[in-house]
This record gives structure tokens, C-alpha cells and sequence, in this order.
């Protein structure tokens, strides 16, 4: 059997096996959500950084999260417009497994980063006379460090336990990306271990902290509905919100996608849901917290009349 394996320098992603009338109709689908999720995003990015008005914690931790999602879209969407356009367009080892450890680096990160934003919201709350202290400048740059942080080492450490796998054939991807279960399938070995990790991965930075964030939010609710104020009850309703919306989205598809049965599952299911999680997960973010945010929508009213000024 070892005498018979090759190394294998390239993949083929098998994408979506759909007509090219129909592939065509989704490249340009799919190039309109990629171009919104960049400029939803990057207006959020720029208006953080240039309004000193959202030079606040919550600001300081969405601006990482319109990152995280700018990143994360990246590394998948135009690998898969190519694919749409030309699907016998094959992607090298090294790019394959690039973009396998980007995608778990942007993915853990961004998991960690809902889970401080809740704490922060839990904070300004629960807290609010301690706030400026518990949430210094200093704390909030150790925590989107360390978010950052240990998304790249998770992901380092299933990268090194994919790369030395031999892979003798077939080539076949049968996903849009490199997702990390898809290519574990192609190993002609023992994925036992990587599959364990995959699993563990997911229960350390999905289970738990989504746990993690509704004890948050349940401390928040109850907080909530002791509030005298009406103003101040409105909008400690709407910037929690924005974020329950946002959690819901990412983690309710992620947990299905890793948590969940691994054997007898609808997989093109699988593939189309991770497609939401992927590409309009990123897309819906920043429409999110706008439209539900006095203060971006004033920040950008604000950036609007200037710009007419000039």
C-alpha cells in the first residue's frame, strides 16, 4: 500500500455540482455578497477608526470583528468565484492547506471575539460604575491579542497534525473551500486523531463559550428589567440585541457543522450551510449592528456631511 502512494502537489474543489448557467448565475450572486461584505465592513472599520465618537470598548472590539469578517471572506470567496467560473481549476497543496489554516485562525478568533463582547456588554450593564476600570484600554488590547492569539495556535496545531498525513488520491475536494473535514477524507491514513481534534477544537471554542455567552446575557436580561430608565432600557436592549443576533447566527451554524453528527448527515446540506456561515455570515454583521446602532448611523450621518462639505 505506501509502495503505491504518490504525493499529491494539487487538489480540485468539487465546488457545487450545478450547470453552468446555474454557476454563472451564482458567481455573480455570490460577487455581489463578497463586495458587500467588503464595503459593510470597511465602513464600519473606517468609522471606527475616524470618529473619535466610537473610540469606545464595544466600538474598539467591532472594529476587530469587521476584521475578523473582511479576513474570513477573504480566504474562501475568491477561491470559489474562480471555481464557479472554472471548475477544473485546481488549487496547489501549499495553497489548500494556506487556506485550511487561515479559515480555522479567522474562525476561532472570531468566536473569541463574541464571547469578550459579550462580557463587555455584560460589563457596561451589570457593572457600569466599574466599567472604565474593568474595561481599560490596556484590558481590551490584551483581549482582542488574545483572541487573535489562540485563533492562530488552535489552527496551528490541526495544521500540524494534517500536514505530515500522506495524501495518495483521490484529488477530489467535495467542498467549495479546503474545509479541514473534507480534506482529512482524502488522507490514506489513520484521521482518527485529527477528527478528535477537530471535535475537541469545536466543543473548546463553540460549546463552551456559547454557554459562556448566554449565562452573560442572562445576568444582561436581568439587569435589564430592573432598569427605571426608558432611554436607558432602549438601548441596552438594542446594542445586546445587535450582538444576540450575531452570536445566533454564527454559533447556531457553527455547532451544526462541527458538533453535530459527523455520520449519516445530509454533506451537501452541511456544504450549503457552511456557505452561509461563510459568506453571509460576514455580509450580515455589519447590516446588523448599522441598522440597529444609533451611533454608527450617526457617526456615518456625520462622516456624509462632511464629505458634502468638502
Amino acid at each position: 500500500m505506501a509502495g503505491n502512494q504518490t504525493s499529491v502537489t494539487e487538489f480540485l474543489l468539487l465546488g457545487f455540482p450545478l450547470s453552468p448557467r446555474t454557476q454563472l448565475l451564482l458567481f455573480g450572486l455570490f460577487s455581489l455578497c463578497y463586495a458587500l461584505t467588503l464595503l459593510g465592513n470597511g465602513a464600519i472599520l473606517g468609522l471606527v477608526l475616524l470618529d473619535s465618537r466610537l473610540h469606545t470598548p464595544m466600538y474598539f472590539f467591532l472594529s476587530h470583528l469587521a476584521t475578523v469578517d473582511i479576513t474570513y471572506a477573504c480566504t474562501t470567496v475568491p477561491q470559489m468565484l474562480v471555481n464557479l467560473l472554472n471548475p477544473a481549476q485546481p488549487i496547489s497543496f501549499a495553497g489548500c492547506m494556506t487556506q485550511t489554516f487561515l479559515f480555522l485562525t479567522f474562525a476561532h478568533s472570531e468566536c473569541l471575539l463574541l464571547v469578550v463582547m459579550s462580557y463587555d456588554r455584560y460589563v457596561a450593564i451589570c457593572h457600569p460604575l466599574q466599567y472604565p476600570v474593568i474595561m481599560s484600554w490596556r484590558a481590551c488590547i490584551t483581549l482582542a491579542v488574545t483572541c487573535w492569539a489562540c485563533g492562530s495556535l488552535l489552527a496551528l496545531v490541526h495544521l500540524a497534525l494534517l500536514l505530515p498525513l500522506p495524501f495518495c488520491g483521490p484529488q477530489k475536494v467535495n467542498h467549495f473551500f479546503c474545509e479541514i473535514l473534507a480534506v482529512l477524507k482524502l488522507a490514506c491514513a489513520d484521521t482518527h486523531m485529527n477528527e478528535m481534534m477537530v471535535l475537541a477544537g469545536a466543543v473548546s471554542v463553540l460549546v463552551g463559550p456559547f454557554f459562556s455567552i448566554v449565562v452573560s446575557y442572562i445576568h444582561i436580561l436581568r439587569a435589564i428589567l430592573k432598569m427605571q430608565s426608558g432611554e436607558g432600557l432602549q438601548k441596552a436592549f438594542s446594542t445586546c440585541s445587535s450582538h444576540l443576533c450575531v452570536v445566533g447566527l454564527f454559533y447556531g451554524t457553527a455547532i451544526i457543522m462541527y458538533v453535530g453528527p459527523r455520520h449519516g448527515g445530509p454533506k451537501e446540506q452541511k456544504k450549503y450551510l457552511l456557505l452561509f456561515h461563510s459568506l453571509c455570515n460576514p455580509m450580515l454583521n455589519p447590516l446588523i449592528y448599522s441598522l440597529r446602532s444609533k451611533e454608527v448611523k450617526a457617526a456615518l450621518k456625520r462622516m456624509l456631511e462632511k464629505q458634502r462639505t468638502w
